[in-house]
């Protein structure tokens, strides 16, 4: 926990937490308040949307958006983004680091949404089409805060192809291949110009450059006095606010 790191619009300290303490505040949210997983994600979707529509917005972009999505809580956001991007008629691309087949509980939800839209849904493995849907705004959530090693195949190769020809990059909570807690990349990693961190910043996002975007997940304060967390409410009647490095 760091409450020195990050400050509001307000030049009011927001406390950072380490990927340990966010993964017992989902703990705490879920198990002991009964905030799920689908809900939470569906937060998490919206605000990475709004995020990416003023993004286009600033920079008068009207060209299409790729995603990039892994399995767990962090691509069901992303595709759940997709799916909000999509609605607004938004030209919008999905690119998964595995197989459809292999994402699995409410990220599987959220694909099959997404497939019944139409919106096109393509893997690394064997499709030429990759490479030129990240020539854009790259949304990234491929892998969370739960980062412990180097990504690894189609993940690292996205995130290469990612650096290689995206013109911008909006990262979902925590940039894909930086520790959530050191801000250290020990392999292939993400380098946004913008981050969408959820509940509240991570650590880690200290070391890391690009704007950052705090969105809230409606996790009740009550969640951090349990845990001894140091919290005051950032958002007043924001569902969503910038955040500066101290």
């Amino acid at each position: 926990m760091d409450a020195s790191a990050f400050e509001d619009p307000d030049g009011r300290p927001v406390t950072a937490v380490t990927a340990a303490e966010m993964r017992a505040v989902d703990r705490v949210a879920v198990e002991a308040i009964g905030l799920d997983l689908r809900r939470m994600m569906e937060h998490a979707g919206r605000g990475l949307a709004e995020a990416v529509l003023d993004v286009r917005l600033s920079d008068g972009s009207d060209g299409h958006v790729a995603v990039l999505a892994g399995n767990g809580g962090n691509g069901g956001g992303g595709l759940a983004c997709a799916r909000h991007l999509a609605n607004r008629d938004l030209p919008v691309r999905v690119v998964l680091d595995r197989d459809p087949a292999a994402l699995d509980g409410v990220t599987a939800e959220q694909l099959r949404i997404l497939e019944a839209m139409d919106v096109s849904i393509g893997s690394p493995d064997g499709d030429a089409e990759v490479d030129a849907a990240l020539d854009g705004l790259v949304v990234d959530a491929l892998i969370g805060y739960g980062l412990t090693c180097a990504p690894r195949g189609a993940a690292a190769e996205l995130i290469e192809a990612a650096g290689d020809t995206a013109e911008t990059v909006v990262s979902l909570d925590v940039p894909s291949g930086t520790n959530a807690t050191t801000g250290e990349t020990p392999g292939a990693a993400v380098e946004p110009d913008h981050t969408v961190t959820l509940a509240l910043p991570k650590t880690g996002l200290a070391a890391i450059g690009g704007d950052l975007r705090l969105v809230d997940l409606s996790i009740p304060a009550t969640v951090y006095d349990r845990l001894d967390i140091e919290y005051e409410d950032p958002f007043g009647d924001e569902f969503a606010v910038p955040l500066s490095r101290r």
